[in-house]
């Protein structure tokens, strides 16, 4: 088994010089390192690709896929339940389950230029494969994969503090949260009064309007929220809203 090993990284090892620099390239802007180079090449190598070159014993990114997935999942279960100590059970698994889907990654995986990075056969290429969501997916599940074999959690825990946690905390998945209903019992379990919720400001044009709304606890302003329609725009403010709770229940017990 391990003789299998050493002559599946050898071979991913020997992708042309100027693809090994491009991928140096990739490595420079991350700011990330590997240890394995061929680890990383693995990551981003299309099964088209390795059909194609079958007498080289080049390795597909599909087992790195397989065990990206799992790690993903766990760094997201790990932030959610360090910093959603409100959230059901239920609520977890739904708000993880939009973060970690398809659309999600393929949208992490082009601000990286990840699609620039993947090696394909010439006929997958031809096709738009570069382009294709689910392709795209797969190498950033692939990528989490690679970079967990060669470097642990310890590096691919900052990887998504950069890359994913940031949506989270400004609520880019707050449309498959009921934040107003969570905010809701949370109020009516301490006895807080009466919640308000009420649009301040109207922004840009007819076609592209934005509304800002400001949810109030007692008459005081808790939370505020910008969206592209007014439910969604209170449904933010009340996300601001249960943060601002949580802070002050933090700051009380200190």
């Amino acid at each position: 088994m391990n003789n299998r090993r050493m002559n599946v990284r050898n071979a991913n090892a020997t992708l042309p010089l100027a693809i090994r620099k491009k991928f140096d390239e990739l490595q420079e802007r991350l700011g990330i390192p590997f240890n394995n180079h061929a680890l990383l090449y693995n990551a981003f190598t299309h099964s088209s690709y390795v059909n194609e070159h079958r007498r080289k014993k080049f390795t597909d990114n599909e087992r790195l896929e397989f065990l990206g997935d799992a790690v993903l999942e766990l760094g997201v279960s790990r932030y959610l339940y360090s910093t959603e100590p409100t959230m059901t059970e239920g609520e977890l698994t739904k708000l993880r389950a939009a973060i970690v889907c398809e659309p999600s990654l393929v949208k992490f995986s082009n601000e990286l230029g990840f699609g620039n990075y993947i090696l394909l056969g010439k006929g997958e290429e031809q096709t738009g494969g570069r382009m294709r969501p689910a392709l795209l997916a797969d190498v950033f599940e692939a990528f989490i994969g690679a970079l967990y074999i060669d470097q642990g959690m310890e590096a691919v825990t900052p990887f998504l503090e950069k890359v994913v946690f940031p949506k989270i905390s400004v609520g880019a998945f707050s449309h498959v949260m009921d934040y107003k209903s969570r905010l809701q019992e949370i109020v009516q379990q301490n006895n807080n009064g009466q919640l308000q919720y009420e649009i301040i400001e109207e922004k840009g044009p007819a076609h592209a309007k934005k509304f800002v709304t400001v949810v109030r606890l007692g008459g005081h302003d808790l939370g505020t929220g910008l969206g592209k329609s007014k439910k969604e725009a209170e449904q933010e403010a009340a996300r601001h809203a249960i943060q601002e709770l949580k802070s002050r229940q933090v700051e009380g017990e200190n």
